[in-house]
């Protein structure tokens, strides 16, 4: 059951990921500031269900892979301290800084660097919880390793 749970808590905080990035994305490149500023807004109600899915999936991954030393653990082990900070360190306070910006109507040179550094942030929990549900479909079989 544990399993279960760490698996549909890991998805849903990647699948909200992807759509806080994609909607950035094409906020951006297509929409007027004011759909640029609804979709940050919407950044920031969506972490009420962000946080809790991220917290359930680290909490239950530790939790399931506190014995184990097996690569594919240790791996994961290795890249989620770089996904809770990246997280809570630039993510969190950017989207924050880039709602209140953007709810002033303030798109100015520090709203789009911040922007950036949020993308690219965002990108790099995106490749790296991708790794690890990889490794955790690997680790219950649901998927195979290419043969060489």
């Amino acid at each position: 059951m544990k399993t279960r749970i760490h698996a549909f808590a890991g998805i849903i905080g990647f699948l909200i990921i992807l759509t806080f990035w994609t909607s950035t994305v094409i906020s951006e490149l297509f929409g007027s500031y004011e759909t640029i500023s609804s979709v940050k807004q919407t950044v920031l109600y969506g972490m009420a269900l962000l946080i809790p899915a991220l917290m359930i999936t680290g909490g239950s991954g530790m939790s399931l892979g506190a014995k184990r030393k097996d690569p594919k653990t240790m791996a994961k082990k290795k890249r989620m301290p770089f996904v809770a900070a990246n997280g809570l360190l630039i993510l969190v306070p950017s989207a924050f800084f880039l709602a209140s910006k953007a709810a002033a109507g303030s798109f100015d040179g520090w709203f789009y660097t911040i922007q950036t550094i949020e993308l690219v942030a965002g990108a790099t929990n995106l490749i790296l919880m991708g790794l690890n549900i990889r490794d955790g479909l690997m680790m219950t079989g649901r998927i195979r390793r290419k043969r060489k």
